[in-house]
Parts: C-alpha cells; sequence; structure tokens
C-alpha cells in the first residue's frame, strides 16, 4: 500500500466546483450553511424545544463563569452536557474552553497577527490551490477571494509558519474551515493549535507515523468488537488506513451530515481522540451488517460503502445515543 506524505494526501469524496462560480445566488441554504441538497446539508430529526435551548445556553453560560471549578470538580456534569451537544450559539466559545485554547489565545496576545504578515512562505500556492477545495458548497467558502477564503488561508498559513516542522497539510483545511464557522480566525487559529498540540499530535507530520499507529489500534479495536467485519477486511486485504485515514486527520469533518459532525466535535473537545474510534467503530457496525457485506465482495466494493456511507444511518439521533 502506498503512504502519502500530508501535504500530498488526496481527501476522498472531493467534488471539484468551478471556483468562479457563486453559489450564494443559487439555492437555499441549511441552518448550517450548506446548499440544501448537497450530501453534508443537514436533514436531522432533532429540534428542541426553544425553552429547553434557552436552559442549556445559560447552564452553558454559567459554567464559563467559573470554569475551573467545573472542570476540575465536575467534569462528569460537563462530559454530559457536551454529550447531549452543546448549544450552537455557544459552541465556538464552549470548544475554546474545552480545548484550553482560550488561555493559549490571551497568553499569546498579537501573535497570530505576526504569523499572518511574514513574507509568503513556500506553503502559500498549495495552501491557495486547498481553498476552493474546502467546503465549496458552504456559503462562507463558495465565494473565490471572499472573506471565509481569506481568513481560512490566514489560519492555515500562520500554522505552517508557528510550527514550520510540521508545515502545512491538506487535512487541517476542512478542520480550520469548521473552527471558523463557529469563531474568528485568530480564535480559530490557536484552536488548531490545540488540536495539533493535545488531541491529535503528529498527525499532520511526515510520514504520518501517528496515523499509522491509531491505524493499527484501530484494526485491533475492530476484530474486538466487530469480527465479522474485521474478517471481512482481512480477507480482501483492506488495510484500515485505506479508508479510517481521511477520517481520522479530517475530524470526520467530511464524512458526516454536519449536524452528526459537531456532536462529535463537541465530545471530542470535551474527551479527546477516543470520540473518534467510538464514532468510527459505530459507523462501520452501521455501514457494514452481514447483509450488507454480502454485497460487498471485494475491495472496491467495500471501499465504495466506505467512501459513500448511507446518510440515513450517519444521522446524529442514530449514530450517537446521549
Amino acid at each position: 500500500m502506498e503512504y502519502y506524505e500530508p501535504q500530498n494526501i488526496q481527501l476522498n469524496g472531493f467534488t471539484p466546483i468551478n471556483p468562479d462560480e457563486n453559489l450564494t445566488a443559487g439555492p437555499s441554504v441549511d441552518r448550517y450553511g450548506f446548499v440544501g441538497d448537497h450530501k453534508q446539508a443537514s436533514n436531522s430529526k432533532t429540534s428542541l424545544p426553544i425553552e429547553v435551548i434557552r436552559q442549556r445556553e445559560l447552564k452553558w453560560v454559567h459554567m464559563f463563569d467559573d470554569w475551573d471549578k467545573w472542570m476540575n470538580k465536575k467534569f462528569s456534569k460537563v462530559k454530559e452536557r457536551c454529550r447531549k451537544g452543546i448549544p450552537s450559539s455557544v459552541r465556538g466559545r464552549a470548544w475554546q474552553h474545552l480545548s484550553g485554547s482560550a488561555d493559549l489565545k490571551k497568553k499569546n496576545e498579537g501573535r497570530f497577527q505576526e504569523l499572518v504578515m511574514k513574507e509568503s512562505s513556500q506553503w502559500q500556492d498549495v495552501i491557495t490551490k486547498d481553498l476552493s477545495r474546502t467546503f465549496p458548497f458552504h456559503e462562507m467558502f463558495c465565494e473565490k477571494d471572499g472573506l471565509g477564503q481569506k481568513d481560512l488561508f490566514d489560519i492555515l498559513k500562520a500554522y505552517a509558519e508557528y510550527d514550520t516542522e510540521t508545515g502545512y497539510c491538506q487535512a487541517m483545511a476542512p478542520v480550520a474551515a469548521v473552527l471558523l464557522m463557529h469563531m474568528t480566525a485568530e480564535e480559530a487559529f490557536w484552536c488548531l493549535v490545540k488540536i495539533c498540540e493535545s488531541y491529535i499530535p503528529g498527525y499532520y507530520k511526515p510520514k504520518l507515523e501517528a496515523v499509522k499507529l491509531d491505524g493499527a489500534i484501530f484494526g485491533g479495536l475492530l476484530e474486538k468488537t466487530a469480527p465479522h467485519i474485521a474478517k471481512h477486511m482481512e480477507k480482501h486485504h483492506i488495510d484500515p488506513l485505506m479508508y479510517m485515514t481521511e477520517w481520522f486527520m479530517c475530524l470526520l469533518a467530511r464524512n458526516l451530515p454536519f449536524a452528526t459532525v459537531l456532536r462529535v466535535w463537541d465530545m471530542f473537545f470535551c474527551e479527546g481522540i477516543k470520540v473518534l474510534f467510538r464514532t468510527t467503530l459505530a459507523m462501520m457496525k452501521s455501514a457494514l451488517t452481514p447483509r450488507d457485506l454480502q454485497r460487498c465482495p471485494g475491495l472496491f466494493e467495500t471501499n465504495q460503502r466506505l467512501r459513500n456511507l448511507p446518510k440515513n444511518l450517519m444521522q446524529e439521533d442514530s449514530l450517537i445515543p446521549v
């Protein structure tokens, strides 16, 4: 099997788009900003009463006011609230508190701007090329040279300057984009730093050693929790890295309905990498039942199934029980 250097990884499922095409004049967008008929547009049936949403918002605001106490003495309650889903109005702030990026930003005032203003790095052309590939069906990033693409470029360039050993990796772009949907460019940058340093250290470094290690762990967990799937994969010589590399490196940002992505991230920022293992194993079990495996007689059919996960099976309510 061929492994790619991080900056050259081609992410499965990319749909080319004319960068000059302005999608904002086209179909209506969903509540997350995606074009209504795009695969990541949400059709989640979850609809909480406004009173419940307001109560949850107030609970989070109350936690922000005494954050250290909650994390040190009432972490189980914080975890419970993350698993239920963080209210959209406070999600960005919650992610920053959970990751510790809010404190990191305070300790590095002006650093982001310094990194952005540095002379053009070796990554500039590569990053620019990837901008129109990153959520091209989202209203924030569909306009060539628009504000969303500019902010995304600044975040990715700043990170390449900040961590010169790692530089830039294509898989960073969708992660940074999701952050940018919920916070300012500077806040998103420091949140990306925390993700890279504390949650998935080494994932974007050359040779993907950390990803390969987690691929081996994933294979062992699959054999333990879903032996019928593991046996099928072994029979057809399907290495976990053939399908889970994009899942893990992009934190599932490109692979699930967006409502589900956000629920996964809410838990990920609270509980860490184990959330990715837990979620991807659930995805495998949902998409590859014994009947499904009968329809996947070989490597090609199995990989196609995993690259085109049935949207109805990946909704937050069924994939992520509270």
